[in-house]
């Protein structure tokens, strides 16, 4: 009687490890299944960035004559810059960004001893609000951790690190200003360059059409939560986000129409006089351009088809990825 009791006990529990196979088999099935799209319920995300934002233009720069691109960077002229933008995943390496970005750009010709900047003697900050759709593609994802998150079992980890580059279209708007006695004075109603006189050049718009381009690195710290910095090259459609552009117009015609502010802010040089018309000013075949570096924090936006309770927390809990 004793042999036999224990014959079906053992039975049993080979029964019930065959289950557990069997349905152990199941699931991985079905995790495989399920996994396959796994990136579907985390389409959406926000991202917020903290940093800094430098302007490539005419006035200040290297100790060096005006050149183009970051060559010309000015590292002193760094101001603060932060931004908001929502992410949609279009395809897994693939997504569309909306952006929107402030910052504060400067720039200051007694920064540089190159002779001609120099003597000029302009300077200028705005406030910059940017806005733009972005497309951008992720050669390398950011993951998860181990293949199989199984508590106990060692693996290969993968390396958490996501890199992406992105292109896009966006506008942006600014408005420049100079210091004149301690108070900063908008300088487009100053028109310094004879904007809207007669043979004087149009006057500008306070928007332009901007191309955002550059790369991001990302790191994964939790399943919803990953941080990361990006450097962000913005190209305009326009020179005057530092009120510079062409030549000098007749100064005594800008203070008659304009006023002495005007006059003097139109040519601040340090020679004692004035730059006659028609000598340059500005560059005006090199439209403006700037950087912004930011540190981002990136939030997972989860959406689980089924509303089944124990369905979704089974998948919140689910890390293998395929």
């Amino acid at each position: 009687m004793v042999l036999m009791m224990t014959d079906r006990a053992s039975s049993r529990r080979w029964l019930v490890a065959l289950g557990l196979l069997i349905g152990m088999g199941t699931t991985a099935d079905a995790q495989y299944f399920r996994t396959a799209d796994y990136w579907k319920t985390h389409r959406g995300e926000i991202t917020v960035g903290l940093g800094a934002s430098n302007f490539l233009g005419e006035l200040g720069g290297r100790n060096q004559i005006g050149t183009n691109f970051i060559w010309d960077l000015e590292i002193s002229q760094t101001r603060p810059a932060i931004s908001l933008a929502y992410r949609y995943y279009l395809r897994e390496r693939l997504s569309l960004r909306t952006t929107i970005t402030y910052g504060v750009l400067a720039g200051n010709d007694n920064l540089t001893t190159e002779y001609a900047r120099n003597t000029r003697n302009l300077s200028f900050k705005s406030d910059l609000f940017e806005g733009a759709v972005i497309l951008e593609y992720h050669p390398f994802l950011e993951e998860l951790g181990h293949l199989f998150d199984l508590r106990g079992v060692k693996g290969t980890r993968s390396s958490r690190i996501g890199l992406y580059g992105f292109v896009g279209v966006g506008a942006c708007y600014f408005d420049p200003k100079a210091k004149f006695n301690n108070t900063w004075v908008r300088l487009r109603p100053l028109h310094t360059e004879g904007q809207g006189l007669p043979n004087g050049p149009a006057e500008y718009s306070n928007f332009s059409i901007c191309i955002p381009m550059g790369i991001g690195i990302r790191k994964q710290m939790s399943k919803q939560i990953s941080l990361g910095v990006e450097l962000q090259y913005s190209k305009t459609f326009t020179d005057y986000i530092d009120d510079v552009s062409g030549n000098y117009y007749d100064n005594t015609a800008i203070r008659d129409n304009f006023g002495d502010i005007a006059a003097y802010l139109a040519d601040p040089n340090l020679t004692g006089g004035r730059y006659g018309e028609g000598e340059q000013r500005g560059d005006p075949t090199d439209n403006d351009a700037y950087l912004f570096f930011k540190l981002q924090m990136n939030y997972k936006l989860y959406r689980y088809k089924s509303r089944n309770k124990h369905y979704r927390t089974r998948l919140r809990r689910q890390k293998i990825v395929f």
